[in-house]
């Protein structure tokens, strides 16, 4: 087991729209294991491939760390492969995030409370399952970044713009993570 950078905010892998997996993709199971490792090491409850740097359609959950706020939480451990959001339901609800790839920011998002997805396990067998609560928050925030996009793509004009500079920092590596980290504009 190996604990990758994380790319960090800025790196255009972070913008691209990820590529299917297909069955028997060489290194899966180790990938797989990579990417929890990593999000560990990082105290991530999930973590998509583009964010190590990988344009691929897979991301890996763990929500543990929320057990005390919703109990089956602590179940929530789980690989997605190639994922489709089939629907989203439910009111809007917005819940403070963060993004392992923009560390020191936190912003609250409003996501769906409910979210049914069709996806394939780590042994590529396919699944329709509804999620709800911060399950669905975890998988619409993955499932974000194997589309290429981004929570702070979420905020508003003038959030953003209020952001711009921390961001600017993040890419640049002009911050203080506890974790391993690759800066696209690192000098």
């Amino acid at each position: 087991m190996m604990i990758l950078p994380i790319v960090a905010y800025g790196d255009p892998v972070l913008r691209k729209k990820a590529l299917p997996v297909k069955k028997g993709h060489p290194g899966l199971e180790q990938l797989i294991s990579d990417m929890f490792e990593t999000m560990y090491a990082a105290s991530g409850v999930g973590l998509a491939a583009p964010q190590i740097g990988e344009s691929l359609r897979i991301f890996v959950t763990d929500g543990k760390p929320f057990e005390a706020d919703e109990k089956e939480m602590g179940d929530f451990k789980m690989v997605f492969i190639n994922a489709q959001v089939l629907e989203e339901e439910g009111d809007k609800w917005a819940f403070n995030e963060g993004c392992l790839s923009i560390p020191g920011i936190r912003e609250d998002v409003s996501r769906f409370e409910y979210v049914r997805m069709k996806y394939y396990d780590e042994n590529f067998r396919e699944h329709t399952k509804t999620f709800s609560g911060l399950a669905a928050r975890i998988i619409q925030h993955e499932y974000d970044h194997i589309e290429g996009l981004l929570f702070t793509d979420k905020l508003s004009p003038f959030k953003k713009q209020l952001l711009k500079g921390k961001l600017t920092d993040i890419s640049s590596g002009k911050v203080d993570v506890e974790y391993k980290m690759r800066f696209p504009k690192k000098k």
